[in-house]
């Protein structure tokens, strides 16, 4: 680890979807992806990606929540503004399909070495105190963002047995579960089934992509841990892909934590996307996002990193002092000037995201139901009696 460096755990990755969709190999350097995309005009983003293993590595990413992303709910073949069609799908069985391809991806990726999969709090220690930064593979929680690929509530177990952990029901738009960023409405009957499966199960919510409306609906319908991998304050950058001040409040309640967001737009007020230029901001607006949670709080504790970096958007939509992913490392040096212990930082940085996931995984690596009751006072001898049930 370089001098000064501290490890990183960054709740939001696209990788599956920048390797199968972007046709990006993650294991070469940052530069050589680059240069292979050179003159390739289909996305804003392309030559200007900023994720790669090896770039991980060297800005000390040690770990993080790596994503299945596609869509495929009843208004997903007729979007207009947030149509991609590599996203996309007709129907939720395609969505599954696109699904297993990025999981299909991740697979192949821990059996070359490159990645982990951690399905337990037993398995998240034991990674954390022997791997070693800038070296090894990344070690990576498996989550959904958008439920699609989940083709019923009775499919939960099956993607809970593929590894699962974190689901997020909704993205752009409305989904078959819910309603999204963008547009707003209520829950479906189908997914209180869902989030009735996932406290059975011990899955993990995401509230993140939800609109105001399911998501109070999710939340009081949900006892289970609760996340918000990838948001930011609207109190400082109005829109609904914001959290507001009493969301926060109320998530923050329930010991949730909220991953920080590098995508500029939710970090300026007034981003056109296309047009205005990272010049603008810089990696100080995250800190003001870190700043206000921690005020609205009372505490560092439930704020760390979602970065979100290469989720459809590259450097034209970074802050401009963020090249590659390597470059979150400098919110360190930004911290330390406005006050920041140390240990606050620490816990910005990893100390939140593993405190929040060895009390929300399982115990152990859960194979059956039997195994799962087993396991149900895990909760409780962490003095989390109220979460229990959901720590199975």
């Amino acid at each position: 680890m370089s001098e000064g460096q501290r490890p990183i755990f960054d709740a939001h990755l696209d990788l599956g979807w920048s390797a199968v969709s972007f046709n990006r190999d993650l294991t070469q350097s940052i530069n050589n992806i680059r240069n292979g995309e050179e003159g390739l005009t289909d996305e804003l983003s392309r030559g200007k990606n900023t994720v790669s293993f090896p770039e991980m590595r060297k800005g000390g990413v040690k770990m993080c929540l790596a994503t299945l992303l596609a869509r495929g709910g009843p208004d997903q073949p007729k979007r207009s503004a947030c149509k991609r069609t590599d996203l996309d799908s007709l129907t939720p069985s395609i969505a599954y399909a696109q699904a297993h391809a990025q999981l299909a991806y991740y697979r192949l990726m821990e059996q070359e070495g490159c990645m982990r999969m951690i399905t337990s709090s037993e398995e998240l220690s034991a990674f954390w105190a022997s791997e070693k930064l800038n070296s090894g593979p990344l070690g990576f929680i498996l989550s959904m963002e958008g439920a699609d690929p989940i083709t019923s509530p009775s499919q939960v177990e099956y993607w809970w047995n593929q590894g699962l952990r974190a689901v997020g029901p909704a993205h752009y738009g409305r989904g078959q579960y819910a309603y999204g960023t963008q547009v707003e409405g209520t829950l479906s009957p189908s997914c209180y089934e869902l989030l009735r499966e996932f406290e059975q199960l011990g899955m993990i919510l995401d509230v993140t992509h939800l609109c105001d409306i399911s998501f109070y609906q999710a939340l009081d319908s949900f006892h289970g841990p609760v996340l918000a991998s990838h948001h930011n304050c609207r109190a400082l950058v109005p829109g609904d892909r914001q959290l507001s001040d009493a969301q926060i409040r109320l998530i923050t309640q329930r010991d949730a934590v909220i991953g920080m967001a590098l995508d500029a737009w939710m970090l300026y007020p007034g981003w056109v996307r296309g047009k205005t230029s990272p010049t603008v901001v810089g990696l100080s607006a995250v800190a003001d996002h870190i700043d206000h949670i921690c005020q609205l709080t009372g505490s560092a504790l439930h704020v760390a990193l979602g970065s979100d970096l290469d989720g459809g958007f590259g450097t034209e939509q970074t802050p401009h002092d963020l090249q590659t992913i390597a470059d979150l490392q400098k919110l360190s040096g930004i911290l330390n000037e406005r006050g920041y212990s140390a240990d606050a930082i620490d816990g910005i940085f990893f100390k939140n995201w593993l405190r929040f996931f060895e009390n929300a995984l399982p115990l152990k690596t859960v194979r059956d139901s039997g195994e799962r009751k087993a396991l149900r006072t895990h909760g409780a001898a962490l003095g989390m009696e109220h979460i229990a049930p959901a720590v199975l």
